[in-house]
């Protein structure tokens, strides 16, 4: 069975219902806590309802209380202060996501996570993707019911695990098939001009803008707009994305009046979302309202058992058809062993230039599969290059370690998460979540504590 995650749809409109608080920084690392609709308060005191082992943080610290239009933050005249955003608040109305630094401790507060089982869906076929293993027809059932529905639904995963093929998927098993699917690369447009490209623009809303300009909410009005890489989005445009998910309305660049349009939006990322919005980097009330339905789509790695199908695939598209029923023997092993960084992507480029590098005479097992050398390859130490941002390189490190992390801690205790729990000294709610941000499978019910 999946257990997926499905955000409570009024708390992303700010009415809080069940809610948690997560450690996500700090000596306490990892601790949740439910949140009581009476709140609790937050201190080193053990007589406190959220004891920390944090030395910066006063024996009675803050408080934090839900409420009709948000989370209540209050000071209790701490020594060292409540931060919000880098600002010190002594009370304030909060929304779901914020993040709160007391001490040496950063504290997120969310609304509680709703756990749905769903069986596995009986395809190994969504749309344009293929998934014979468990992994991916727990994936596809979540695809094909969401797909009925015109909520929000957020991707997360990692660069060339099938997201855009995903998205392509939901509009076609969608009612509105027959409308627009728009993709909308968040990352791909300049900082000065995404605004424009994403609501539109008015003629003469800046220097060049000689007429008006339709906008990629417009071009999907009555469809789907696929929203890829949305954790580049700017924080400046997030406030303007919220209020067209809420109210179906926005206002073009340049323009007075609001305009109007019918838009299922599907969004995708491979970064962090939670770390983003601990970090301010993401809106954590935006990140509520397109997280509606959450899928977290397994790396290729996480699913060997679909290579070789995929190879076979990909041979008949380069044109090797002849060669898709030798598949098998070491030369699929080496492939089956390989880290597959680039996923699905890589493995789709490996075999087309291995057909178009391959000679008269050659079988499957002697056509030229280029691999790079990769850490979880090779017993040599990672090596740490600055050719990329800081906070990306931080991501892919801190990705790789949970997962072979938790990979280990699985099979070392047989499976069980109660076991793997205690030994990682992590509560097993926090563990089911790593292990599905990780894309790794687990088993298909909990053990009992």
């Amino acid at each position: 069975m999946l257990v997926t995650r499905v955000t409570n749809a009024t708390a992303a409109r700010g009415h809080v219902g069940a809610a948690q608080l997560r450690v996500v920084d700090g000596p306490d690392l990892g601790m949740e806590v439910d949140l009581p609709q009476a709140g609790v308060v937050i201190g080193t005191d053990r007589a406190c309802d959220v004891p920390l082992t944090d030395t910066f943080v006063s024996r009675r610290h803050c408080s934090i209380a839900p409420g009709a239009h948000g989370f209540t933050i209050t000071d209790l005249g701490s020594k060292n202060g409540t931060v919000i955003d880098g600002v010190a608040v002594q009370k304030v109305v909060a929304p779901p996501g914020v993040a709160l630094r007391i001490g040496k401790t950063l504290i997120q507060v969310l609304p509680a996570d709703e756990v749905v089982d769903i069986p596995p869906s009986k395809s190994d076929h969504f749309g344009g993707l293929f998934g014979g293993s468990v992994a991916m027809r727990q994936v596809f059932a979540i695809l094909e019911r969401a797909a009925k529905s015109t909520a929000p639904v957020l991707l997360l995963g990692e660069s060339g695990s099938g997201k855009e093929l995903m998205a392509r998927g939901i509009h076609d098993a969608s009612p509105r098939h027959d409308g627009p699917f728009v993709v909308f690369d968040c990352g791909a447009s300049t900082e000065t001009l995404i605004e424009s490209d994403l609501f539109g623009h008015v003629k003469g809303a800046f220097t060049g803008a000689a007429g008006d300009r339709v906008g990629a909410f417009a071009a999907a009005h009555g469809g789907t707009l696929f929203l890829d890489e949305i954790g580049d989005l700017p924080v400046t445009l997030q406030p303007k994305l919220l209020r067209m998910l809420e109210a179906g309305e926005v206002v073009p660049l340049g323009g007075r009046k609001s305009e109007k349009f019918d838009v299922r939006v599907v969004a995708a990322t491979h970064r962090d979302v939670f770390g983003e919005v601990a970090r301010g980097g993401f809106r954590g009330d935006l990140y509520y309202r397109l997280a509606v339905v959450e899928v977290h789509v397994p790396p290729l790695r996480a699913r060997r058992e679909d290579i070789a199908h995929l190879v076979k695939m990909f041979l008949e598209r380069a044109g090797a058809a002849h060669l898709a029923g030798q598949v098998g023997g070491a030369a699929l092993a080496r492939l089956e062993r390989y880290h597959w960084p680039g996923n699905v992507r890589e493995l789709r480029n490996v075999v087309t230039r291995a057909v178009a590098l391959a000679g008269p005479d050659d079988d499957f097992q002697s056509l030229p599969f280029v691999l790079r050398p990769t850490a979880a390859a090779t017993d040599e130490p990672a090596s740490f290059k600055a050719d990329k941002p800081f906070h990306d390189a931080k991501e892919e490190l801190v990705a790789r370690f949970e997962r072979e992390y938790l990979a280990d801690l699985v099979q070392r205790a047989g499976g069980n998460l109660s076991q793997a729990a205690r030994t990682a000294g992590l509560e097993r709610k926090f563990l089911y979540k790593l292990l599905e941000r990780a894309g790794l499978r687990t088993p298909s019910k909990d053990e009992p504590e």
